[in-house]
């Protein structure tokens, strides 16, 4: 398990095109807010840079395509946020300050345009299945992510596969139980009842935890420092004797929130950073569940 004390912000941000041609605005005031989630539907930010050169600002409107942004402290640090540049928008702060604000999408074109066509031979797998979506995906700009063993029985019959690849990567998901989403332009795939590899980062006072964490219906709230390591599908470790319980329902039909784990190891199923380079903001804000607990995940990754 991983313990970091963090301390000295770190922050880049790039802007590119299709060509290769990037440019850095990293040294400008960057403010962000990311939106992840372990669902299909594509994860967003939304990221304002504070007074670009005009030149800058145009190119970014007209050449450029892409985004990536990294953050985190000294010796920390990583992408938060890749995805597409969607719209721009330009305005005065305080009458003085300009302000480029970039809304981006991860993944969404190949989430809404990725169209599977072929016919698999009788014997095909669930990863014969997804191999086929993502050859989809990948023509959409979404490059192979985790996947585990899917296992599975082979079909006996050939399987035709016409159609949008995220219905196909639906059904293969909850065939297999698995949960699929595309994060940082990669599509995964992690078990319900499981998680990505790699050590849980330990959240304590010490490395980054903010107040208590909260049981609530939608799963274990936690708000700590931000930590690029902190992704979708992977493990917390958090001391659960700083958990604040849910209140118990009196009504007998009532809705129970996510149980705690006994050794206190928690899936992140939804994750948003903020940051400002010249503010106080700098924070994650976690969803959490059990690594077992798979009553309180998302309808369509049921």
């Amino acid at each position: 398990m991983s313990e970091e004390r963090q301390w000295m912000r770190v922050c880049t941000l790039a802007v590119g095109g299709n060509d290769g041609d990037a440019l850095d605005l990293s040294g400008l005031r960057i403010k962000f807010q990311t939106r992840k989630g372990d669902i299909e539907t594509p994860n967003s930010a939304v990221i304002e840079v504070y007074n670009a050169a005009p030149e800058t600002l145009q190119r970014v409107q007209k050449e450029f395509t892409r985004v990536v942004l990294q953050a985190g402290y000294q010796g920390n640090y990583g992408i938060i946020f890749d995805g597409a540049i969607r719209q721009t928008r330009f305005w005065r702060e305080g009458g003085t300050d300009s302000v480029m604000s970039i809304l981006a999408a991860d993944g969404d074109r190949a989430y809404n345009y990725a169209v599977v066509n072929t016919t698999l031979a009788a014997g095909s797998l669930p990863a014969d299945h997804v191999a086929a979506c993502q050859s989809a995906f990948a023509a959409q700009g979404a490059e192979a992510g985790y996947r585990p063993d899917l296992g599975g029985h082979p079909l006996p019959r050939g399987k035709v596969m016409y159609g949008m690849a995220r219905k196909y990567m639906r059904d293969t998901a909850r065939n297999t139980n698995t949960a699929w989403s595309i994060q940082d332009g990669k599509v995964q795939l992690v078990p319900v009842a499981g998680y990505l590899p790699g050590e849980a980062v330990v959240l304590t006072a010490e490395t980054g935890l903010i107040g208590a964490p909260e049981q609530t219906q939608e799963g274990i709230t936690v708000r700590c420092l931000l930590n690029p390591r902190l992704r979708i599908g992977g493990r917390i470790k958090l001391d659960n004797e700083s958990v604040k319980r849910a209140q118990t329902p009196l009504k007998m039909a009532a809705t129970y929130p996510p149980r705690l784990d006994e050794d206190g190891f928690y899936r992140i199923i939804k994750a948003e950073f903020t940051g400002d380079t010249h503010g106080n903001d700098w924070y994650a804000n976690l969803i959490c569940i059990g690594i077992d607990d798979t009553m309180h995940l998302p309808l369509d990754q049921l």
